[in-house]
């Protein structure tokens, strides 16, 4: 059974690969790449967060502060003090890993409502902190001329060039989510979420254990914040409030938690249906209101996880016949 769901892993892997090469085929729109980047982008922070809330069972409203973090960090270190630009991400990353294990030590203690206002705390001040250290930020007129990134004579200036950077991360960061939780570490979070009691009495150390998720969550967020940055070039605090992390939220929620593939699908849903009702105008956050509601009514666990579960659902009725 594990060698079957291993099997049908790779093969969607291996899916995901020849859509990421051949989408440029057919897609021609510069508009068209500019969505596909930004989910890509809102991919990279919902895996993180997935690993969080749907393996884990902690539940963070603060994830637009790691991701404004990776922005900010990369950003800061190249326009202000000419880093060069990969090391400058991955300092970003590391430094948002220790903020994160600063916050994350003392806040995964509390659970249920205490967490969240815990995480929903420490996001406001953090987008209050980036409007408000102009010397540093560019306050809330943002920060800009941020380069772009470049490997040897190749830089990532146009949104095909981006669009292939973005998903190889969003490709291998998601490989390494799935080795992970196939892993003795994977086990362990899934046993949290059951039950905390349970999972100390097994010997599962699992204050460690939320700290640790917690921290490669921010660090997830925070490759999303830097590969944003230097993609736009420009970035402000508006980009990082409390609605972002509702945003992502929201995604884990549709997609499925607990499933990396709703990750994917989840990012890419509602980061779609967002753009298309823009056409809405006044009648947009309507429209997106009644999109969540008739989700989480009629598929509760989630967009993948409800559909693989009336698939089940309904091969077993086959079989019962029979």
């Amino acid at each position: 059974m594990d060698l079957l769901l291993k099997q049908k892993d790779n093969l969607c892997f291996g899916i995901l690969a020849l859509v990421i090469v051949a989408i440029p085929v057919f897609v021609e729109s510069k508009y068209y790449f500019i969505v596909l980047n930004v989910i890509g982008l809102n991919t990279l922070v919902v895996v993180g967060l997935n690993l969080l809330i749907g393996f884990a069972g902690q539940i963070s409203l603060g994830h637009a502060a790691f991701y404004g973090l990776g922005s900010y960090f990369s950003g800061i270190l190249t326009v202000n003090y000419g880093f060069p630009l990969w090391p400058a991400m991955l300092v970003g990353m590391l430094a948002t890993g220790a903020v994160a294990y600063l916050i994350g030590y003392p806040s995964l203690k509390l659970r249920g409502n205490y967490l969240v206002m815990a995480t929903l705390g420490f996001g406001i001040i953090i987008n209050i902190l980036m409007g408000e250290l102009e010397q540093f930020t560019g306050g809330h007129d943002g920060l800009m001329g941020i380069p772009p990134l470049a490997i040897g004579g190749l830089t990532f200036d146009d949104d095909l060039k981006n669009f292939y950077l973005i998903w190889s991360f969003v490709f291998f960061f998601m490989l390494a989510a799935r080795n992970l939780l196939n892993s003795r570490v994977g086990r362990a979070l899934r046993a949290i979420k059951g039950s905390e009691v349970a999972a100390n009495s097994l010997g599962v150390n699992t204050a460690d254990y939320k700290v640790k998720i917690f921290v490669l969550s921010a660090m997830f967020a925070s490759v999303s914040g830097s590969l944003y940055a230097h993609y736009i070039t420009f970035i402000s605090p508006s980009s990082y409030d409390f609605h972002y992390s509702i945003q992502v939220v929201t995604m884990v929620i549709v997609g499925g938690m607990g499933s990396l593939w709703g990750s994917l699908f989840g990012a890419g849903i509602l980061t779609f249906i967002s753009e298309a009702l823009h056409i809405a105008k006044q009648y947009h956050i309507i429209a997106y209101g009644v999109f969540l509601c008739l989700v989480l009514v009629f598929l509760p666990e989630g967009i993948v996880v409800g559909i693989y579960n009336l698939f089940l659902k309904r091969k077993t009725r086959k079989l019962i016949i029979k």
